[in-house]
């Protein structure tokens, strides 16, 4: 050891009690240098105790650091996790808005095809063109009837009046021009025939004669007048046949007011818009009897077809923001009824045919008509359309070029069905016939030509579950087949009830003619307007289907009310078709063309 070396003494290793302040001692070899120990090791403890703060605020900091990062930590695993669940969503929005652009720009090219193609649903307007077309596309059809085919002759019209004309050489050219020598005429003509027609418009100027009576009887007049012809309006200078001019111009060919009055006008005959109007309003009460009776006798058939367009009434409501109404068509075997009213809703055709009506009715997929009560009761059916089914998809085919096979497949498929139900409907005329034609063999017989369409409707159904099982398949087609599979039972009436056809064509012709009308002058500018227009559409769209002349009917009609002194005659439900007798329904038909049975216009010659 050195001289600065100390030598410690070993203390024992039990242990010892302390008191709670009393100091440590550590025990050294030399009593002298106790202090200078004593210091050194203070100095000691106190770098110890330095080093142990140190340390403790050292590991304190790196705690707080830890639970910061922690945080942090935390904190930037939900970010992550909320940027995550953002892009999730991000592409999900833009996976949607991808496939809402695809539809959009589908309806955009669906209604480009309405608007600016080909109006026709034909399979030559429908079908894609071929992926290898021909170098020399084959020559189209003629217009026209086509060579070797049977025409329907010519027309007979020896039912119109005659007004003979002598043609006649002029009196210079009845001799020869070289000699002079005059020509003798010869018996018999060669006669021809031209058609014509003149509109006249005139003045009905009666005279009331006036007798004096010669008797002396008590309470007879000196002087007795004939009474005037009986006139539809007490006051009116218009005769029966301008009303029915006006009427027909108006709901059976659908031309706007002013265009009528341009037409009298060019007749010399000036009329006011004014008087023609008050004089409609005047004829609303005359018909409301007549379209009550045709209502009521459309309730109690046992097949419709409905449909409804949009009607212009330019009435203010409270109940409408706008002009908007609706007209609805109701069409049977022997009746065709039209109901205007301001909304769309299920209860205007529960109204209409009330709640005793049963049978089926054809109809589009619009949502109101399941509605009806009648519909949920079970006393109405619903039979729904097929050409509905049939474009959409014609939609898809034209809005979705990656789908166009699929679809024209589908199109296929449903004229295939189409073919089927009509050879089927032949086979039913021709087992109920009397006089079976000649191709009548070559057709197949009622009931092969039945178990064909249940066949096919079958294979259709199984078609359709096969695909949408799919889990690939795109969403236009889902929505068609879809739709497809929802409609099913009333797509398939049809196949029990072979009276029944496939679409709703028959409501959708009915509603051509007020849809031109509407365009033509826009709708109703009165409430009067509009119920005469649903009346006389009514009217003569029922005459039409009964083959009954309008303009006749409509004469006979306002004559039986012009008797009665401006009101609807006694019975007026008796003018209606099947209320009427057989002789005057027929003397009121319109009149059919027979193939004539003279030659065409040859000479003939008298015999010397």
């Amino acid at each position: 050891m050195d001289a600065t070396s100390h030598s410690l003494v070993p203390v024992s290793r039990e242990p010892m009690a302390l008191a709670p302040n009393e100091p440590v001692i550590f025990r050294v070899g030399d009593d002298d240098d106790d202090d200078a120990k004593f210091f050194a090791l203070r100095r000691l403890c106190g770098l110890l105790a330095l080093l142990l703060g140190i340390a403790v605020r050292v590991i304190r900091r790196l705690r707080f650091e830890l639970i910061e990062l922690r945080l942090e930590g935390i904190g930037l695993r939900q970010q992550a996790h909320y940027w995550q669940a953002q892009h999730r969503r991000a592409v999900e929005r833009e996976t949607t808005l991808e496939q809402q652009i695809q539809t959009l720009q589908a309806e955009i090219r669906e209604w480009k095809r309405r608007i600016f193609g080909r109006k026709t649903e034909t399979t030559s307007a429908t079908e894609p063109p071929p992926a290898n077309p021909p170098v020399t596309p084959p020559k189209p059809r003629p217009r026209g009837q086509q060579p070797h085919s049977k025409g329907h002759g010519r027309r007979n019209h020896q039912h119109l009046p005659a007004r003979e004309e002598i043609c006649e050489l002029p009196e210079e050219q009845r001799c020869c021009p070289r000699c002079r020598q005059p020509f003798d005429e010869i018996a018999g003509t060669n006669d021809g025939t031209i058609l014509e027609i003149e509109v006249k418009a005139h003045r009905r100027v009666y005279r009331r004669k006036r007798y004096r009576a010669c008797c002396q009887c008590p309470d007879q007049p000196a002087v007795i007048t004939a009474p005037p012809p009986d006139k539809l309006f007490a006051k009116g200078t218009l005769g029966l046949s301008i009303w029915v001019l006006i009427l027909l111009r108006k709901f059976a060919f659908y031309q706007p007011l002013h265009r009528v009055l341009a037409e009298l006008r060019s007749q010399q005959l000036d009329l006011s818009a004014g008087t023609i109007t008050d004089g409609l309003m005047k004829l609303e009460p005359l018909f409301q009897p007549l379209y009550e009776g045709l209502v009521e006798h459309n309730r109690h058939e046992n097949h419709w077809h409905g449909d409804e367009t949009r009607w212009l009434v330019f009435v203010k409501r409270d109940d409408k923001a706008n002009f908007c109404w609706n007209l609805w068509v109701f069409a049977a075997k022997e009746s065709i009824v039209y109901v205007l009213d301001p909304t769309r809703a299920h209860e205007v055709p529960e109204s209409h045919f009330g709640p005793d009506a049963a049978g089926i009715l054809s109809v589009d997929r619009y949502s109101s008509y399941k509605a009806m009560a009648q519909v949920k009761a079970g006393k109405i059916t619903l039979a729904f359309c097929w050409a509905h089914v049939r474009r959409d998809f014609l939609a898809v085919l034209t809005g979705w070029s990656e789908l166009s096979t699929w679809a024209w497949s589908w199109l296929e498929e449903i004229g295939q069905l189409y073919h089927l139900n009509d050879q089927r409907l032949l086979a039913k005329a021709a087992e109920a016939s009397a006089t079976p034609s000649p191709s009548a063999e070559k057709r197949p017989t009622f009931t092969e030509a039945d178990r064909q369409v249940r066949d096919h409707v079958n294979h259709l159904q199984e078609r359709r579950d096969r695909e949408l099982s799919q889990a690939d398949l795109r969403m236009p087609q889902r929505k068609v087949l879809t739709s497809l599979q929802n409609h099913w039972s009333g797509l398939t009436v049809f196949v029990d009830r072979p009276d029944i056809p496939l679409d709703n064509n028959e409501a959708e012709r009915r509603e051509r003619g007020p849809v031109v009308a509407r365009k033509n002058f826009y709708g109703s500018g009165s409430l009067v307007s509009g119920r005469l227009a649903a009346m006389l559409f009514s009217l003569i769209q029922t005459l039409q289907l009964w083959q009954m002349d309008a303009a006749k009917w409509l004469t006979a009609y306002l004559a039986a009310c012009a008797k009665a002194k401006g009101k609807p005659p006694p019975e007026p439900v008796r003018f209606l078709p099947w209320n009427l007798p057989e002789d005057e329904r027929k003397s009121m038909s319109l009149t059919k063309n027979q193939p004539a049975n003279d030659p065409p216009d040859e000479p003939t010659h008298a015999p010397a």
